[in-house]
This record gives C-alpha cells, sequence and structure tokens, in this order.
C-alpha cells in the first residue's frame, strides 16, 4: 500500500485531502484510480487508512475507512546524534536510523571525523538527508517525517541532549556487559534517548570523559568493534525490539 503525508489541517472526520507534489506523482507516476486504497500520515500521530474517491489537479480525496491512534511510532523518542562518516556512508545510516525509528537524526563534527562541511556545503547535505528521510518514513510506513539536523559540534551536542532521559555512548573500550544490559533495562516507554556514534576511528578520549561528565552512559555492542555505519542501526534494533508494542486502530468509518 502506498504511503504518503499531508497536513492535519487537510483531514476532517471523513476524508483526508492530498495536495502538493504527490498529487501528480499519484496520478502520473503511479496511476492509481478511484477505488484504490492508500495510507496518509498526518505528521504527528495518526495514520488514516483510505481509499481514492476523487483525483483532480489540486488534490487527492480519499475516504477514510480506518484510523490508527498508535501509529508506527516507537514507544520511546530516540535521537541519533551521527558522527560525520566518510563518502556517502551517512545516507545509508539516515535510512535505515528512520526505518528503526529515530526521531531525529543530529550530524556531529567529532574531533577524529575526517568529513568538514562548509556552511555552504551543508545546507545542500541536510536538505538532501531530509528528503532521504522523508522517503525512508514513507516506505516504512513512520507516521512522522524524522527531522535530520544541521551539523552540531560535540559540545553542542551534549548540551542539547540535556533534559532527555538517558544517553547512551557505545564505546569500544567498555567491556562491561552486565552494566550494559543495566542500562538497557533502565529506558521505558515515553523516554526520550539519546544516542552517541562515533565516526571511522572512534571517539577521541577527550570527547569520551566530557560525555562521562554530562552523565552520558557508556555501553558494550559486545565483543567486535562494528563500523560507524553499523553501530547506530544495532543499537537501535535492540531498543526497538526492547521497547516495542502493538498499536491499535482507534476508529473506522464503513
Amino acid at each position: 500500500m502506498h504511503h504518503f503525508f499531508t497536513d492535519p489541517a487537510n483531514i476532517d472526520d471523513k476524508y483526508v485531502y492530498i495536495t502538493g507534489s504527490d498529487v501528480n506523482h499519484i496520478k502520473k507516476v503511479l496511476r492509481m484510480k478511484q477505488g484504490e486504497k492508500l495510507l496518509v500520515s498526518n505528521g504527528i500521530d495518526k495514520d488514516y487508512y483510505c481509499e481514492i474517491e476523487e483525483i483532480t489537479d489540486r488534490y487527492v480525496r480519499g475516504l477514510i475507512l480506518k484510523v490508527d491512534c498508535e501509529g508506527s511510532e516507537p514507544d520511546c523518542q530516540f535521537y541519533l546524534f551521527q558522527c560525520l562518516p566518510k563518502g556517502d556512508k551517512m545516507e545509508t545510516i539516515i535510512q535505515k536510523a528512520v526505518e528503526l525509528g529515530a526521531k531525529e537524526i543530529i550530524p556531529v563534527s567529532s574531533k577524529r571525523s575526517v568529513v568538514k562541511l562548509d556552511e555552504k556545503k551543508a545546507e545542500g547535505k541536510i536538505k538532501r538527508w531530509n528528503l532521504i528521510s522523508e522517503s525512508g518514513a514513507k516506505q516504512s510506513r513512520r507516521a512522522v517525517i524524522p527531522e535530520v539536523k544541521s551539523v552540531f559540534t560535540f559540545k553542542e551536542a551534549i548540551e542539547y541532549s540535556k533534559g532527555f532521559d538517558i544517553n547512551i555512548i557505545p564505546y569500544e573500550n567498555f567491556k562491561d556487559m552486565k552494566k550494559t544490559r543495566e542500562v538497557i533495562n533502565k529506558i521505558k516507554p515515553g523516554m526520550k534517548v539519546g544516542i552517541f556514534i562515533g565516526p571511522e576511528g572512534g571517539f577521541d578520549e577527550s570527547e569520551i570523559d566530557m560525555a562521562k561528565e554530562a552523565g552520558i552512559e557508556r555501553i558494550s555492542l559486545g565483543r567486535r568493534i562494528l563500523r560507524t555505519e553499523t553501530a547506530g542501526m544495532t543499537i537501535l534494533s535492540i531498543l526497538m525490539f526492547e521497547t516495542e508494542r502493538c498499536g491499535d486502530y482507534c476508529g473506522s468509518i464503513s
């Protein structure tokens, strides 16, 4: 089933209206017709299962068949602080982080980050990364489109994470799996969770010290050294499995 987003203002008790570029995509690319089903999210908290009733040049109108109040969003809010990797790895990281439930992806410039983006390059990258996030949200039937923020310094990232319920930082020199399990078990539905992932070469020792001073919990991802593009996906997968629950429908229209 094809998935689209629309503004909550375009939804009433009976109908959902899709506007903008998605109208042309539905008409010209997908060649959808009246009577076909689609999924529409309001970008906040609800999914609407609809049947197309009308297609015009300005909008697509869908009759609401079923409303999912739980949506597909995780019960925790996961914020991925990803230190800038080399090449196009960030695109893959964003795509997979969105699929695995990240609420926001925050690119971070750390001491060992090889990639350094000037303001002009960063602007273009952020725009592209947000398009990848939107595409990933549609593909994975997310209820929201996770935002990819502007590039933070490591210090700014720590400051941004203050006030979260818990922050964790996988660190290759931390070997205590018992402590790691205790930290993971602290994470409960409703929490805001910051996840700090280092670049190729890992975090500088001074950054680990800074994280410890800020109360960020060090954890281990096991005996193996994971690539930067693997580490975030690993911990997001673990947290999604540990905190996920099944949703339920809150309404239907015959």
